[in-house]
């Protein structure tokens, strides 16, 4: 049997309203995707997973609400770490992110030996985006915080080795919850946040045969449960060699590696 190296591994540190952090690592390069959670918070799960700071070679920031921003000052004065975002976000950041610090990219770019490709979410930020990270022959898809995903990007997620995406709420459960009606309205919008139901039709469309994860992340505390979720999945009935996980609020996910 020929020896596969493992060249991306993954995990969730939070995932919600109320924070959201993960980390990707490739064999050289390593980064951490959004910054909603306190520096220490951090620091201790990456100690906990044999990590520094000093190993990762930047940060990647989906859009600039506090839930994903909010520990990025203390990360700015405690490391030396850059700050990869398109230029038209550095605006919504400026406050939080010397200019100094940014390295602003195209819809294209790498970062060491890993290309990476934009998404552009629909979300009600100034500029949101998801990523496309590829290492050798092995990719992972970041999307949160999006209302809908346009048919140009969907072409490009197809077939993946792993899914880190939002299924943020129950439709039901959200229009029977307790939210008052505008808000109800912002999360259905084409710039609120992807139901279960929505997501897993995506996914029905993009999986493929390289596919051995989907993490479900962002889920709503109060308009969604992780039983739901998973539902609206096994009712696209995916290839069963596909493992689903929970990206979780207050408790990391596990490692998971292609």
């Amino acid at each position: 049997m020929p020896c596969h190296s493992i060249k991306i591994k993954a995990k969730t540190i939070a995932s919600g309203s109320k924070g959201n952090c993960a980390i990707v690592l490739c064999e050289n390069t390593k980064l951490i995707i959004d910054m909603g959670i306190s520096y220490l918070t951090l620091k201790k799960s990456l100690e906990e997973n044999s990590l520094s700071f000093s190993d990762f070679s930047g940060v990647l920031i989906t859009h600039n609400h506090k839930d994903h921003t909010k520990g990025l000052r203390t990360l700015v004065n405690k490391t030396t770490l850059p700050f990869y975002i398109p230029e038209a976000m550095y605006d919504g950041l400026k406050e939080e992110i010397p200019y100094a610090r940014c390295i602003f990219i195209e819809d294209e770019f790498k970062i060491n030996d890993v290309d990476i490709e934009l998404i552009h979410t629909s979300h009600d930020a100034p500029y949101s985006v998801g990523f496309i990270i590829k290492y050798e022959d092995k990719s992972l898809v970041y999307v949160t915080d999006t209302g809908y995903i346009n048919r140009k990007y969907l072409k490009k997620m197809i077939n993946h080795n792993i899914y880190i995406i939002e299924s943020n709420h129950d439709e039901i459960m959200l229009m029977d919850g307790p939210y008052p009606r505008f808000l109800k309205e912002r999360v259905i919008s084409d710039q609120g946040h992807l139901s279960n139901k929505t997501t897993a039709k995506y996914l029905k469309n993009i999986v493929g045969p390289n596919t051995k994860y989907i993490v479900l992340a962002h889920l709503s505390e109060k308009n969604n449960t992780e039983e739901k979720a998973l539902e609206a999945i096994k009712d696209q009935e995916l290839d069963q060699n596909i493992e689903v996980l929970i990206a979780r609020q207050y408790e990391e996910s596990k490692m998971i590696e292609v």
